[in-house]
């Protein structure tokens, strides 16, 4: 009977901890959701204020799409130094100096700043969210066994969609308001980025598989006394040593990627799987460039529409974005739950809505009205799930790698954000294009020649985006990756 009822204690300890544990688990990814709404928010939010802002500081369209372009100049690099960073340092904090520095950056704008301080300010926040999507998605990851890690992940892929959804209509009124304007759009985000960095000072922890072994707090301690707890009362050790490899390829790596050893991470940037993601990057990034800097100027100059009307258009590409995230991760977590391996439960769907979206861009520049909106909204919305892209590739490699990997991906994919918003206001320059003085609205000459400019970008990012998502369909095989690199190369330290 003692047998009997030391296992039932054992049982009960251990779903009472695992509940715990799940909680805050969820609670942790909540935090990093509106960790990614502020991100985005602060990205969108330059190209809700590109009517006055031009207008008022005197800019022209290739001017303001290079202070567009700035905010990615520090992107990569401080995005590569920090990942590999976060291999040492617990994430918790580097998630924290990240909200702060962000909320910081945002008030030289509301107190009057310029042209100048606008292209510093952009270029310095940007080197600030640089490491933003790798970092909450390594915090998240420690948090969730490896096979359950795509729903957490798309939740806060969504969260990045969620941003402008969230902050469009917001700052859209702020901006319209005669008692604030444009500038308090800047200092609203500020705040909320205060507010939202006391909060993960109070509530973010690292979780039970993170790398960085936290100090014991309580219900980290219940959580991991619970796992050992549910062992002993099932009477399944814990493993300790990597499942088996499979040599032919078969099944997925997900079933070991948690037990997997270090391995040198230049094969792995070396590996088609990784050339394949940073060029699918580079085009979801495009078109994160687009919206967050020229999308607005689009719907008010083409469609004619009111500011009021224009913060709520803006959000339809983030809301058809935040879907196919959710779509994509529950059917990630159904596939790999049911064996199917991470190349075609992450990666091939990946490339195939990556296909989507470049199809859309490319009918594009044959409609106009309504008709471009909707075809804008589908393709640019479609193009936004570019965090699955490290999510999948995460696989390839041990816990302490992951951060690393992820945030040299973003790095170099953040290219395309940089190539976007320029390359916009250049081919607007060249088409002829002049902005209009403080209080006129564009002709319908002006309006046309906007259109002609944008619609030679979407021509252009169409034809890539449709031969980067068959070239993901092919190549972005974490599972292949992984078995080569655990098969030739196992570091013991």
């Amino acid at each position: 009977m003692s047998t009997t009822q030391n296992l039932a204690d054992h049982t009960l300890r251990a779903a009472i901890a695992n509940g715990k544990m799940n909680r805050r688990a969820w609670l942790v990814t909540g935090m990093l959701v509106l960790f990614q709404i502020v991100n985005f928010a602060d990205k969108a939010v330059l190209g809700l204020v590109a009517d006055p802002a031009m207008r008022e500081l005197g800019l022209s369209a290739g001017q303001f799409g290079f202070i567009g372009s700035a905010f990615f100049f520090l992107f990569a690099i401080v995005g590569i130094v920090v990942g590999f960073l976060a291999g040492k340092v617990s994430t918790r904090w580097i998630l924290l100096t990240m909200g702060v520095a962000w909320a910081v950056l945002q008030f030289p704008m509301l107190f009057g700043g310029g042209a100048a301080i606008l292209l510093v300010t952009r270029i310095l926040l940007g080197g600030a969210e640089g490491p933003a999507t790798p970092i909450s998605l390594q915090h998240a990851h420690g948090w969730f066994n490896a096979k359950e890690r795509g729903l957490p992940s798309s939740v806060i892929a969504a969260g990045s969609t969620l941003g402008p959804i969230v902050a469009a209509p917001i700052l859209a009124w702020i901006i319209a308001n005669p008692a604030l304007g444009w500038r308090w759009a800047f200092g609203f985000l500020g705040i909320f980025g205060l507010i939202w960095s006391l909060g993960w000072l109070l509530v973010g922890r690292d979780g039970p598989y993170s790398h960085a072994k936290p100090g014991p707090s309580k219900n980290d301690s219940v959580a991991h006394s619970g796992a050992h707890a549910e062992s002993a009362a099932t009477g399944e050790p814990q493993q300790e040593q990597p499942a088996a490899l499979d040599p032919e390829g078969k099944g997925s790596i997900a079933d070991s990627s948690d037990l997997l050893k270090i391995v040198p991470i230049r094969r792995v940037l070396g590996s088609w799987m990784f050339v394949a993601a940073v060029l699918a990057g580079a085009g979801c990034f495009w078109a994160q460039g687009f919206l967050t800097t020229w999308s607005p100027k689009y719907l008010g100059s083409v469609v004619a529409l009111s500011p009021e009307m224009i913060g709520l258009v803006s959000t339809f590409p983030w809301v058809v974005g935040a879907i196919a995230l959710l779509v994509l991760g529950f059917g990630s977590r159904y596939l790999m739950k049911r064996g199917v391996t991470v190349r075609w439960a992450l990666g091939a769907l990946f490339g195939a809505t990556l296909l989507i979206s470049g199809i859309c861009f490319s009918i594009l520049p044959f409609l106009s009205g309504y008709a471009a909106v909707a075809m804008l909204t589908l393709g640019a919305g479609t193009a936004m799930i570019y965090p699955l892209a490290p999510t999948a590739i995460a696989f390839s490699v041990c816990s302490k790698q992951r951060a690393a990997l992820m945030a040299t991906l973003t790095g170099l994919a953040s290219v395309g954000g940089v190539v976007a918003p320029a390359m916009v206001g250049g081919l607007m320059d060249r088409a002829g294009y002049i902005p209009s003085p403080k209080g006129v609205a564009d002709s319908a000459e002006m309006a046309g020649l906007l259109a002609q400019g944008m619609n030679t970008s979407f021509g252009m990012i169409g034809i890539y985006l449709v031969i980067v998502g068959i070239f993901c369909v092919l190549m972005l095989n974490p599972d292949r990756t992984a078995r080569k690199l655990q098969t030739s190369f196992t570091f013991t330290g």
